[in-house]
């Protein structure tokens, strides 16, 4: 009997990842989405980088933010291709950073197949980040924060 418990729990598993792929529209491990542990530094440096911090004000507020990034809160695919809009080069990729890791990654699945860029989910998030020891600046109105 406990055998038959387990094996319908690995169903159920199964079933419930493979709705909520469905349900993000695309999978986080689409061709144009990678995972990477990349440092404030580079975050804060590579011009190759559009990197975008999806927390909420008062998240950024609290810890502050990798220097150049663009705030922009989760607020759905829709709304965040509105707010970047016109704002990427050519060729850069997209880096999403959040507290942790797991709305970037919810994100990048979302974005995955709505854009034609190279998408960067940021491993470990701001934790991560910060725990390596990257300074942080405080948000401001020009990095997109209203509530800064």
């Amino acid at each position: 009997m406990h055998r038959r418990a387990v094996l319908a729990l690995a169903a159920a598993v199964v079933v419930s990842a493979g709705a909520g792929a469905a349900f993000f529209g695309a999978s986080a491990s689409a061709e144009n989405v990678t995972h990477e542990a990349l440092s404030g530094a580079v975050l804060a440096s590579d011009a190759g980088l559009f990197v975008v911090d999806i927390r909420r004000p008062e998240e950024w507020k609290q810890t502050g933010v990798i220097k150049g990034a663009r705030l922009v809160t989760d607020e759905g695919p829709e709304a965040f291709l509105k707010a970047v809009q016109g704002q990427m080069k050519p060729g850069q990729k997209l880096a999403l950073i959040c507290r942790s890791g797991n709305r970037t990654g919810r994100a990048a699945g979302q974005l995955a197949g709505l854009l034609d860029a190279p998408i960067v989910d940021v491993t470990g998030g701001m934790l991560r980040v910060l725990g390596e020891g990257y300074r942080p600046v405080p948000p401001s109105r020009d990095m997109g924060c209203q509530a800064c």
